[in-house]
């Protein structure tokens, strides 16, 4: 019998290697994907927040917020090519971003490029999968919102773009940045008051 180890240093270095890079890199490209694809039909005032907590900067659309992990989402305020082909592409956009990006990845460690980042990129392909399958699949997620797969499977089965929700699951950047302001005025108040 061998010494096998059941987790050693090197498993701990590639957990803090995927919880810290790998994740937030994949969870950015998904919201990327909503990004590209809903510039297609117009959106305006779009914004991609990264991360969560008091901003950092915001520079153009991007919004980049002190708590940076894997909390980040993307908005916008109106559509101009509102309909359901518009509607299933946009949540589309970050299953195929995701998809396109892993395989292109895939493709060139199956030819030979990249080698020396194998470990590196085959773990960033694992994770991109992972992150595919459960927005492909169609569920409610914890807090009883669609994945891509439910919205994308609802509006063609049924018209319905949120399923049961009241809200929508994509939310108004005018919205999102009302409630940070929001957000930001009670932390300021309760750092007065501890004063």
């Amino acid at each position: 019998m061998g010494s096998d180890k059941i987790f050693g240093f090197s498993d701990l270095l590639s957990l803090i290697i995927s919880a810290f890079i790998i994740l937030p890199v994949v969870v950015f490209l998904r919201e990327t994907g909503y990004l590209i694809v809903s510039k297609i039909f117009g959106v305006q005032n779009p914004r991609l927040t990264i991360g969560s907590g008091p901003r950092i900067f915001k520079i153009g659309i991007f919004d980049v917020r002190k708590y940076y992990h894997l909390y980040s989402w993307y908005s916008y305020d109106s559509i101009k090519r509102k309909s359901k082909p518009a509607y299933i592409c946009i949540y589309a956009g970050p299953i195929l971003i995701n998809l396109l990006v892993a395989l292109i990845i895939n493709a060139l460690l199956a030819n030979g490029y990249l080698q020396e980042y194998q470990t590196f990129l085959e773990r960033f392909i694992f994770y991109t999968f992972y992150f595919v399958l459960f927005d492909i699949v169609p569920m409610k997620t914890i807090n009883g919102m669609p994945n891509n797969g439910m919205i994308i499977y609802e509006i063609c089965r049924y018209g319905k773009r949120t399923d049961y929700n009241d809200e929508p699951f994509i939310p108004s950047t005018s919205d999102v940045e009302e409630e940070y302001q929001e957000s930001m005025k009670k932390i300021e108040m309760e750092k007065e008051k501890e004063k």
